[in-house]
Parts: C-alpha cells; structure tokens; sequence
C-alpha cells in the first residue's frame, strides 16, 4: 500500500547547515525504506512532500514530529495512491529563494512560501508545479 503525505513545519535554526543535515539523512535512509520525495525550504519553513508503504511513511512523520531542528509541525495532505508522483528522488529539494516569484504567486497571496495559509490542496499544486517546471534538483 503506497502512501503520500504533505507537511510543513518551521525550521528552528533556519541555516544551510541544517538542511544539509536534514537532506543528508534523507538520501541516506530513505533507500532503504522505499521512501520518496521532495523537500522544499525557504524563510524558515520547510514544506515537504514524502511517498511510500503506509507504515515507512507513518513512523517517518512520527520522527520528523520528535525531530529537534522542526517545529509547528502540520499534516497537510494525505491519501492512500497507486503510483507516486516524486519517484525521481530519494529526496530533491527546492530552494524557494531561488525560485521565479511568479509561481509563488500563482498559489499564494504573496511571493513567499506559507503552507501555513493554504490549503494541502495548494500546496500540492505548488509541488507539482515546481517539477514541471525543473525547480527540483537532487539525486534520485
């Protein structure tokens, strides 16, 4: 049974160190679970979007809502899937500050990244348009 799930949260040390951390350990477990994704970081939020078995995902969450570097972590989206959508990446990421402003602003009242005041339904759309357009780099 594969599974996406959508959350955001705020880094509590906003630094490239820290999502060098975070994205370090991302590509070096998610193999071995069968978990893919994608990590977006920007302003000190992180928006991140994960894929797998129902029960990798489940006990990834409960690590990333225990994980010291995150705070006001939020469930944005969640379903059950038959394919995944970000199978290119044992974790890519997106650097929001390099972003076109525009797309921000297709989804958001402002050119900044707020999951927070949208919609998991936004978000995703966000997340998709940043692969369409290429925004995602990484290693799969």
């Amino acid at each position: 049974m594969l599974v996406r799930l959508l959350y955001a949260s705020r880094a509590v040390e906003p630094n490239p160190e820290t999502i060098d951390a975070i994205l370090h350990e991302c590509r070096s477990r998610n193999p071995n679970s069968g978990i893919t994704g994608v990590l977006c970081y920007g302003g000190g939020i992180f928006l991140q979007v994960i894929e797998g078995g129902r029960m990798a995902i489940s006990q990834l969450y409960n690590q990333i809502q225990r994980d010291a570097r995150h705070k006001d972590v939020v469930l944005l989206h969640y379903e059950e899937i038959t394919e995944r959508r970000f199978a290119g990446w044992t974790m890519g990421e997106v650097n929001m500050t390099r972003i076109n402003a525009s797309i921000l602003l297709k989804y958001a009242e402002k050119p900044e990244l707020d999951p927070y005041s949208a919609s998991g339904k936004v978000s995703m759309a966000l997340l998709e348009e940043l692969m369409a357009t290429a925004s995602v780099i990484g290693r799969a």
